[in-house]
């Protein structure tokens, strides 16, 4: 038998989903105001086909909002999310980067407070409220 959430562990788990869906809502709503931006700036990464990539980002994120705002499938969501976070702090703002630059070592370290929030989420599944039952949920 499950133990049941209290009312501020339900709250704490929604809030965090929010979070979560509103972090990528934003990545996704800067890709599609200019896509073009985007794909020159994967382009600079040194990464072929950067307007396809930039798609397949925007694409990738919106599924990330919907799964973290349902609840559907969201352990592996929040594990693809980390994923896709730790190779964006990599690429973009890893250690090529960092060197004299303390605000892109900021940047990169960044990527890995969110992803221990996604690892922690993954683990911990979606809570049981306002969670769809579709797909690997870990616990509830």
């Amino acid at each position: 038998m499950e133990n049941a959430q209290t009312v501020w562990q339900t709250a704490a788990i929604l809030i965090a989903r929010i979070i979560f869906a509103t972090v990528f809502l934003m990545a996704v709503s800067f890709k599609l105001m200019d896509m073009g931006a985007t794909a020159s700036y994967i382009a600079a990464a040194g990464f072929p086909f950067p307007l396809f990539l930039a798609w397949c980002a925007a694409i990738l994120e919106m599924l990330l909002v919907i799964a973290f705002l349902t609840g559907a499938v969201f352990t592996p969501a929040a594990m693809i999310a980390a994923v896709y976070v730790i190779f964006l702090g990599f690429t973009f703002h890893g250690p090529s980067h960092c060197a004299n630059n303390q605000a892109e070592f900021g940047f990169f370290v960044d990527h890995f407070t969110f992803v221990a929030g996604l690892f922690f989420a993954a683990v911990h599944g979606p809570g049981s409220v306002l969670a769809l039952g579709a797909g690997w949920q870990g616990k509830a």
